[in-house]
């Protein structure tokens, strides 16, 4: 078991700015809403196909024609991909700084442990013409573990056990930051030193102050 101090972060609401709601996807994309948008049951059905993408059970022109379904046709599969593409906006300013400085930091190792997509991870990756990737930041982290990959989510316990294992970390030797509080408590149920970040702030000072409480100055 490794005894330097591992440093993970979730990906959107935490290095990234991404799209809270199906409205502000849309609207982002430079689509248009409809009331059978909102009907009881659609919203559920739409976590429930995105869900299944993010365990890797199903590919991305799945998902988008599965979305298409869902708006019986008023969305085509094209609409769909816009939408997942404009739903991941920008990496917060500082978050790139920051983990430049704790990746030099001797005794610390730092990773990514997000629920994500196929699509969406390739934008963190090199293009085949080797262009550079859209959001480059989680690309510079140690290691980097998807739930697509693993074919588990967050806030399931076994996520955070995969993490565990791959890196050999002891749960007391963890910190992790998320914006959601339900994965923020299953982690801390690990045994995790964990910290909700507030996506809506400035998500690398709070990172950074939480850092400074351990005796981890970035």
């Amino acid at each position: 078991m490794s005894d330097r101090i591992t440093v993970v972060f979730d990906w959107g609401g935490v290095v990234l700015r991404i799209c809270r709601s199906w409205e502000e996807g849309c609207e982002r994309a430079g689509l248009t809403t409809d009331a059978d948008d909102f009907k009881p049951g659609m919203a559920e059905a739409r976590s429930a196909l995105a869900q299944r993408y993010q365990l890797g059970e199903i590919d991305c022109a799945f998902f988008c024609d599965g979305l298409s379904r869902l708006t019986e046709g008023r969305l085509s599969s094209g609409d769909a991909a816009r939408l997942h593409d404009a739903w991941l906006i920008s990496e917060y300013p500082g978050m790139a700084e920051l983990i430049a400085r704790l990746n030099a930091v001797e005794h610390v190792r730092t990773a990514l442990l997000s629920n994500t997509n196929a699509g969406h991870w390739r934008r963190h990756l090199p293009s085949a013409d080797g262009s550079e990737p859209d959001f480059p930041t989680v690309g510079t982290l140690d290691v980097r573990l998807g739930s697509h990959l693993l074919g588990q989510v967050k806030p399931d316990e076994a996520i955070y056990r995969s993490l565990e294992v791959q890196t050999g970390a002891r749960p007391e030797r963890i910190v992790f930051f998320d914006d959601l509080e339900e994965n923020v408590a299953s982690a801390r149920r690990r045994g995790w030193r964990s910290e909700q970040i507030d996506h809506d702030g400035d998500p690398a000072d709070q990172i950074r102050g939480h850092l400074a409480s351990l005796g981890i100055d970035v």
